[in-house]
């Protein structure tokens, strides 16, 4: 018999989600999607279950993001099916951001893109010395998506456009010092703290398993990245990147490089206005709209093609450079859909 790809177990007041594909890192696909929300759903109606506790399959990681190579496929076949993934996965990020009860994410190894929409909504978010988490998708040609822009660009200063513009992983120090992780707990501790939550509250075992987290190398390199990642376009913080003094800049900008250039400037866009966003689900409206423009796009098939599908590491992005990028490559990305619009309630 084929193992479930999403388990579920209560347990001492505990609604336990295991993310069950560990042989790909727990990537998550419209199926699970749709086992996941009503779940919740019940659980939050169900007086018997106190928290809910998220957590992933095997030893590398909560979720390593979307199944991109499904949305590869499907996007060379007209992305009928990635529209209707994205739709639910995003109506389901918005339901844990404003879930009712404790909802404890443990964010252990690698937590990326869809991985972090599970997780980082969440009102109780731990991470371990293992923790991998990033916001990658500029290196295939997409855009961050699952409310990341609304999490990025809260981030301290500018640590967010750093994150997004360069895919930089954090660790837990850093996910916490940018606001997308709460507690520090060494891994040791976690099966510990599972059975405290079944006996005990929630901040009970939270005081007993947690421990200070180390400091964050990103938030002490605040000063530089400010100062780049304020500038109003791509180009103009590439050009403060080259001429920082810091040999992390010098990094950064040959990261950025590196990277699809309309999706570069997309980002930044979206990053400018998920920040004036007044909630959650303004922003993952807008999500929506720049994720089907992207799946029409050349850039979201071509860069999985590169690094996941091929793995040539060589993607031909069009336009070649963030000179051919024209407004009207960025503006396509936000224009209404209408009758397909997302239409989450906003505040």
């Amino acid at each position: 018999m084929t193992e479930p790809q999403v388990m579920f177990d209560e347990r001492g007041g505990v609604g336990r989600i295991t993310l069950n594909r560990p042989k790909a890192i727990n990537a998550l696909n419209h199926a699970m999607v749709r086992e996941i929300a009503p779940q919740l759903d019940a659980w939050a109606a169900d007086e018997s279950i106190d928290t809910v506790l998220l957590v992933g399959a095997g030893e590398r990681g909560l979720c390593a993001g979307g199944d991109i190579v499904s949305i590869y496929h499907d996007a060379k076949d007209g992305g009928t099916g990635t529209k209707d993934f994205w739709r639910e996965e995003y109506i389901l990020n918005a339901a844990i951001a404003r879930f009712s009860k404790p909802y404890v994410a443990i964010m252990d190894g690698v937590v990326m893109g869809g991985g972090v929409g599970l997780s980082a909504h969440a009102n109780t978010r731990i991470v371990t010395e293992r923790s991998k988490i990033a916001m990658p998708e500029v290196g295939i040609g997409f855009i961050p998506d699952v409310g990341g822009t609304y999490l990025l660009a809260r981030a301290p200063g500018e640590l967010g456009t750093h994150l997004a513009l360069t895919t930089a992983r954090m660790d837990a120090a850093d996910a916490i010092a940018a606001g997308f992780a709460d507690h520090f707990m060494p891994s040791e501790n976690l099966e510990k703290f599972y059975q405290a939550l079944e006996s005990g509250s929630v901040s009970d075992a939270l005081s007993e398993f947690t421990e200070p987290a180390p400091e964050s190398t990103l938030a002490g390199a605040r000063a530089w990245i400010d100062e780049a990642y304020s500038a109003d376009t791509v180009e103009e913080i590439l050009v403060r990147l080259r001429r920082s003094a810091a040999p992390e800049a010098q990094k950064a900008a040959g990261d950025i490089e590196s990277k699809s250039p309309v999706a570069l400037k997309v980002t930044l866009k979206s990053l400018r206005s998920a920040a004036q966003a007044s909630s959650l689900e303004q922003v993952l409206n807008e999500e929506y709209r720049v994720s089907l423009a992207s799946l029409s796009s050349h850039d979201l098939v071509e860069g999985i093609r590169a690094q996941v599908v091929e793995k040539d590491r060589n993607p031909a992005w069009s336009p070649a450079t963030l000179a051919d990028v024209t407004q009207d490559d960025v503006d396509r990305y936000f224009e209404p859909l209408g009758d397909a619009e997302l239409k989450l309630e906003t505040a």
